[in-house]
């Protein structure tokens, strides 16, 4: 397996490279999505975490970047595939792994009684900060392609449920402007720029949203006005 992370001016650093080939992205687009970042990051952060660095091939010179894991974190964040949170954690362990073999360097000339609880304490440290960066992964993973399934199929059926059906008049007319407010609704109650990124851990909430969902007074005036008049053609 790539080395993932490594040592430079005694600091623990991965690049877009590894980025790239450990997640199967373009080193075009994590170049993009580092840009991002360091637009979002602001100088002060930027100059500290990324760092703009240099590969060749065939002879000729291309730019790449080294990272910090405070800036590998923020690039990968939106990487919320199965495969691509196991990387991530992957990354987090190495970093920590090359971390402590780094001080365990700088250590080595200290009383070995010290160093050992020095130690210990580190080991525990790391082991709860672990915890906490998988924990954190776990609670910010996006809904995968079942539930998002599953959440289109119960909107499509509201839909169907409010417009009185799908072959009633209001279905006809004003259906398009139902499901755009249902999912409007949706990603304001739920701060979401699509709803294919509301986090795993709100699916139920989701769900329940749908069940409770209703179209605004005018929209449902709109629905009664259409049907209304289909059934009285219906009683002509």
């Amino acid at each position: 397996m790539r080395q993932l992370v490594f040592v430079q001016n005694n600091q623990v650093i991965t690049d877009s490279l590894t980025i790239a080939e450990m997640f199967g992205k373009e080193h075009k687009n994590v170049l993009r999505d580092i840009t991002t970042q360091i637009e979002y990051a602001g100088p002060e952060f930027s100059q500290l975490n990324f760092e703009p660095s240099e590969y060749r091939v065939r002879g000729k010179q291309y730019l790449k970047f080294n990272l910090s894991e405070e800036a590998f974190a923020l690039v990968v964040f939106s990487y919320n595939t199965k495969e691509a949170v196991q990387t991530k954690i992957k990354f987090i362990q190495e970093f920590k792994r090359m971390q402590e073999y780094i001080q365990k360097k700088e250590q080595s000339e200290h009383d070995p009684v010290e160093l050992a609880l020095q130690t210990s304490l580190k080991n525990y440290q790391e082991i709860k900060t672990i915890k906490g960066d998988v924990e954190f992964l776990k609670d910010h993973m996006r809904i995968d392609g079942a539930q998002e399934f599953a959440l289109n199929s119960q909107g499509k059926s509201k839909v169907f449920e409010v417009l009185g059906g799908f072959n009633s008049s209001a279905y006809k007319a004003v259906s398009r402007k139902a499901f755009g407010e249902l999912w409007r609704d949706f990603k304001r109650h739920f701060q979401l720029p699509r709803y294919s990124e509301l986090p795993k851990t709100k699916f139920d909430d989701a769900v329940y949203f749908i069940s409770k969902w209703r179209p605004s007074t005018s929209l449902e005036i709109e629905i009664e006005s259409y049907n209304k008049q289909s059934q009285l053609k219906l009683v002509k």
